[in-house]
C-alpha cells in the first residue's frame, strides 16, 4: 500500500498530465466540424469519429511536402552541428591550451541567446550568400544555435571518459585524431545520441528562421505551412491544425522511443569496455 501511494499514484497522475494534451489533439483531430464547434458536446469526447480532416491535409494540402522539407532540413542541420558540435566540445575538454575555460563560457552564453535577437543580422547574411527562399538558408542558420548546444554538452560528456583510455592507445602508436575516432566516439555514443535527439527536436520544431528565411511554398517547413495555411487571420481550422499537430508529433516520438532505450546499455558497454 506504502509502495503504491509513493510511486505508482503518483506515476498515474504524471502519465495523466503528459498524455492529456495528445489525448485532447487526438479527440479535436478525429471530430467533424459540427461536433467540434458545438459547444454542448464534451470536449474530451468524440461522439462520430471521422478522418476528414487527415484526409484533407494529403489531398488539399501539401502536407507531405513540408514533412519531406522538415525532415530534410532537420536532419542535415543535426547531421552538421553534431561534428562540429563534437569537434569542438572534445578541444575544449581534451586539449590543453590558453583561454579555454573562457572559451567554453562564451559557447555557453551564445547557445542562451535567444534566435528573436539573431534572426535580423542573419536575413542580412543569407540573402548575402544568396540562399535566401531556399532550404539552404536553414541549413546554414540552424547550426548558430544548434552548433553551441552540442558543443556544450558533449563538451561535458567527453569530460567524463577517462582520459587514460586515450593515453593508452596513443602509447600503442595511435594518433590524437585516430584516438578521438576509435576509443572516444564509440564510448561517448549515448551523449552523441542525446545531443542528436535534442538538435533534431529543435530544428524540427523551429519556426521564427523558417518563417523569414523560407517564403517560397515548395520549401516551407511543418510549422510554418500549417500556421501559414490553417490560421487565416481571426479564422482557425482547429479540426485540421489539431491532425496536423498529431502528425506531425509522429516522427519525434518515433525516433525518442527507439534511441532513448540504447542510452543506458551503450553507456554500460563502453564503461565494461574500457
Amino acid at each position: 500500500m506504502k509502495r503504491a501511494v509513493l510511486l505508482w499514484i503518483p506515476l498515474l497522475l504524471l502519465m495523466l498530465f503528459t498524455l492529456f494534451p495528445f489525448w485532447w489533439m487526438i479527440a479535436t483531430s478525429l471530430k467533424p466540424d459540427a461536433e467540434l464547434y458545438d459547444v454542448r458536446q464534451p470536449p474530451l469526447w468524440v461522439k462520430s469519429a471521422t478522418l476528414e480532416h487527415y484526409r484533407e491535409l494529403f489531398t488539399r494540402l501539401p502536407f507531405v511536402t513540408w514533412v519531406k522539407n522538415s525532415l530534410m532540413v532537420a536532419t542535415a542541420a543535426t547531421l552538421l552541428s553534431l561534428v562540429i558540435g563534437a569537434l569542438a566540445g572534445y578541444s575544449l575538454a581534451r586539449l590543453r591550451f590558453r583561454g579555454a575555460t573562457t572559451l567554453g563560457t562564451i559557447i555557453f552564453a551564445a547557445y542562451l541567446v535567444p534566435t528573436t535577437l539573431l534572426f535580423l543580422p542573419l536575413a542580412y547574411v543569407v540573402r548575402w550568400l544568396g540562399l535566401y527562399n531556399t532550404p539552404f538558408a536553414l541549413i546554414v542558420t540552424y547550426p548558430t544555435f544548434l552548433v553551441p548546444f552540442c558543443s556544450w554538452y558533449l563538451m561535458g560528456y567527453f569530460k567524463s571518459i577517462p582520459r587514460e583510455l586515450e593515453e593508452c592507445a596513443m602509447t600503442d602508436g595511435c594518433t590524437r585524431s585516430g584516438a578521438f575516432v576509435r576509443i572516444v566516439l564509440p564510448l561517448a555514443t549515448p551523449g552523441i545520441l542525446s545531443a542528436a535527439i535534442f538538435a533534431f527536436t529543435f530544428s524540427w520544431n523551429e519556426f521564427i528562421y523558417a518563417l523569414t528565411f523560407v517564403q517560397a511554398p515548395a520549401y516551407k517547413t511543418v510549422p510554418v505551412g500549417v500556421v501559414g495555411q490553417l490560421a487565416t487571420g481571426d479564422v482557425l481550422f482547429w479540426g485540421k491544425l489539431m491532425a496536423a499537430a498529431v502528425l506531425g508529433s509522429i516522427p519525434i516520438a518515433l525516433i525518442y522511443s527507439t534511441v532513448s532505450g540504447h542510452f543506458a546499455a551503450g553507456m554500460t558497454a563502453g564503461a565494461l569496455k574500457g
